[in-house]
């Protein structure tokens, strides 16, 4: 499994996303994911938590990496930082432009002298580092997608220029997962697709996020979460149990490998990792120190 984190705004936050790394850092993930503002704007933040968590938590990390509003040179200088600083996993994406209110409202625009699209962008840094690539994939079509054949094609594309997996955004309907994901293998793509996970801290919010990115989110999950919002353990209780089961259905059509979005909280993730059967293999190194 892995999970993904986002830069903080204080130092205050920072402590508080490195304590859930911390904690799920116990359960030996493949790598935890830091993520990049649209269109750059926290490419400092973004490379001083990634080394921080990489050197104080001691875990395989993997930093976000766009080529919106950045040329080709611009955009390899901040690899070869990341490389530099012993980042050598990289998920690669085209990113977003936002608008000054920093909305993604309006379509990507290549930088004259950049990466026109992620697959270009995949290409270029394994010309520069043997990185390990990851890109994205949307069971449910990215907003701006024509059709989901054409977006089909278009990860095929970015796996073939020498991503390793794909991960996706979330997703609240394990069919549309494993119909996308035997679609996937009907045109050879034979790399893994790991799903997504986001559990529900906050039903407001996680409907602006699905509405944002264009995820389904079915009745039945907003009837569940209905009134939950100031009862935050009942809540999390629910959301676990939920998460929890949602992969199992996963796990047993053959899916192996989970990528838990966690807003910086550790709770959820890790509750539903326990409730499918994991279990610590390190100790807490916050633990250690106290």
């Amino acid at each position: 499994m892995s999970f993904e984190v986002f830069p903080s705004k204080t130092e205050k936050a920072e402590d508080s996303m490195l304590k859930a790394v911390h904690a799920l850092a116990t359960l030996g993930p493949s790598f935890v994911s830091v993520t990049y503002g649209a269109g750059g704007s926290t490419r400092d933040r973004s490379l001083a938590t990634a080394t921080r968590i990489a050197r104080e938590v001691h875990v395989p990390v993997a930093a976000h990496l766009t080529c919106v509003g950045a040329s080709r040179e611009q955009t390899l200088a901040m690899a070869d930082k990341f490389w530099d600083a012993g980042i050598t996993r990289i998920v690669a994406l085209r990113g977003d432009m936002p608008n000054d209110a920093g909305k993604l409202d309006h379509p990507f625009e290549a930088h004259p002298q950049g990466y026109s699209c992620a697959a270009e962008l995949v290409a270029g840094l394994l010309e520069r580092h043997p990185f390990d690539v990851s890109v994205s994939a949307y069971p449910e079509m990215h907003p701006e997608a024509k059709c989901a054949d054409e977006e089909l094609a278009y990860l095929k594309r970015k796996l073939d220029a020498g991503a390793s997996r794909a991960i996706t955004q979330f997703f609240f309907s394990s069919d549309a997962f494993l119909r996308f994901r035997d679609r996937a293998a009907a045109i050879g793509i034979d790399k893994p697709i790991v799903p997504g996970i986001l559990p529900v801290h906050n039903l407001a919010r996680t409907k602006a996020m699905a509405a944002e990115c264009g995820a389904t989110l079915p009745d039945w999950i907003v009837d569940l979460f209905e009134g939950l919002d100031d009862h935050p353990q009942a809540r999390e209780l629910v959301s676990a149990t939920v998460n929890a089961e949602f992969c199992r259905r996963l796990y047993a059509e053959g899916v192996r490998e989970f990528h838990f979005y966690t807003l910086n909280k550790s709770e959820l993730a890790y509750a539903t990792c326990h409730l499918l059967g994991l279990r610590p293999v390190r100790e807490n190194l916050l633990e250690q120190a106290a």
